[in-house]
């Protein structure tokens, strides 16, 4: 019997499973708010001008091209209507045998809106975009700004101990020393000052001591000013309010401190779990309904090795979209012959600068460069596509060697697209 099987999010965790899922019997819609596919770990690389956002962005219809079941939709998903069967949108209703939620995260300022007003979040390439945008016009205003503005302008700060931010932190670092007083030989960049704020006692949390120590030592050579136990009040977007009475001020706070689940209104209060995320069990499927799955980081599962669930990383997306797609395959009618999803985890890395990274394997850690290395090739072998790949290697090869880059364009939208994007129908 062919199904109607909507997926919704095409990260790590829709994408897989709708490539697993082409050229079969199903009609499969793959339903996202953008038309591309974003390849978050180097999101702080296109922040930090290192790559450019095309490199990490891959057009879903060109990923789909050759499908002869895969349909491609644009659009925002507005609720689900279960007893119907149902997913409303903004370009209208689609009916299902079967929905699949992958719609991960997105930045969690935990409530404070003063700090999700004012701060830089990273969690899509317009976002990162944006970032890069920010960073390299605070220089060029630096050149002109009045005295009274520069502690402001000059201070950039990082919010969140995770890899996201440890990476974002090392490679401004490295901007300060090898690149920016190049591109601006008239300015005294011993005045900039990089923080990165963590509200634990101890950087990359989940990894071993030993990665944890090393990275921050490797922060701390880089000139980066680490603080631990360090938590952020408030935010006026000029001076950060710190837990404790101590202040910081900057015109530029970069928030990388939590994510939150992207949820879809429509489904049972009792199936949202802390971080909002959608309980699932072992095959994925959400609790209290037959036809209604989620994967990857929007997805909560309890198992023996993991009872506060999964990491939130793209290793689990990616085998929970392939398993849910193979068993769909396999035994459309036959749930009970499902696989349940077991993740083995292949270990975790970060890298802080080059030739500084820490890796953790099951069996061992190693840091270093050989460590930075291994980062590289492994991050490098799931860009989707060799032309991606080829570009990719190319820029860090010459970034390598010359310890500069030459993609500092400062691309901002036309006073027409601003008119247009505010003119447009909520």
């Amino acid at each position: 019997m062919q199904e109607k099987i909507i997926i919704v999010g095409a990260g790590f965790a829709g994408l897989h499973l709708a490539k697993q899922l082409q050229n079969t019997h199903n009609e499969v819609m793959l339903i996202d708010k953008h038309n591309y596919h974003q390849f978050q770990p180097l999101f702080y690389q296109v922040a930090t001008a290192r790559i450019e956002p095309s490199s990490i962005s891959f057009p879903l219809r060109k990923v789909f091209q050759r499908s002869r079941n895969i349909s491609i939709r644009i659009a925002e998903v507005q609720h689900i209507d279960s007893a119907q069967q149902t997913l409303h949108t903004n370009i209208g209703p689609f009916n299902y045998t079967r929905l699949i939620i992958a719609t991960g995260c997105t930045t969690n300022f935990f409530g404070n809106k003063a700090i999700e007003a004012y701060a830089f979040p990273m969690k899509s390439t317009p976002e990162a975009l944006t970032l890069r945008n920010r960073i390299l016009s605070n220089f060029e205003k630096a050149l002109s700004a009045a005295p009274e503005e520069m502690e402001g302008i000059m201070n950039i700060v990082v919010v969140g101990g995770g890899p996201t931010g440890v990476e974002l932190a090392g490679s401004l670092a490295e901007m300060k020393t090898k690149i920016l007083p190049k591109d601006y030989p008239d300015m005294d960049f011993s005045r900039l000052n990089i923080f990165l704020l963590e509200g634990s006692n101890t950087l990359l949390g989940p990894m071993s001591e030993v990665s944890r120590r090393k990275a921050k030592e490797y922060l701390e050579a880089l000139g980066v000013k680490v603080c631990l136990q360090t938590l952020v009040e408030a935010y006026d977007g000029h001076t950060i309010s710190l837990k404790g009475n101590g202040t910081i001020v900057s015109d530029n706070l970069i928030w990388a401190a939590g994510v939150s689940g992207n949820l879809i209104k429509g489904l049972e209060k009792a199936t949202i779990q802390r971080g909002n995320r959608i309980v699932v069990d072992r095959y994925n499927k959400v609790v209290g309904y037959d036809n209604i799955f989620a994967v990857g980081d929007i997805a909560f599962m309890e198992t023996p090795l993991y009872p506060n669930g999964h990491p939130q990383v793209a290793n689990v997306a990616i085998n929970q979209g392939k398993l849910l797609a193979q068993n769909i395959k396999k035994y459309p009618d036959r749930p009970n012959s499902w696989k349940m999803f077991e993740y083995k985890d292949p270990g975790s890395m970060a890298t802080v600068g080059k030739r500084k990274a820490v890796v953790d394997l099951p069996s061992f850690s190693f840091q270093g460069r050989m460590a930075w290395f291994t980062w590289m090739f492994l991050h490098l072998m799931l860009i989707l596509s060799v032309r991606n790949k080829l570009f990719i290697f190319i820029n860090w090869a010459i970034s390598y060697f010359t310890n500069d880059t030459t993609l500092r364009l400062i691309l901002h939208p036309s006073r027409r697209q601003v008119e247009l994007l505010d003119n447009q129908p909520e």
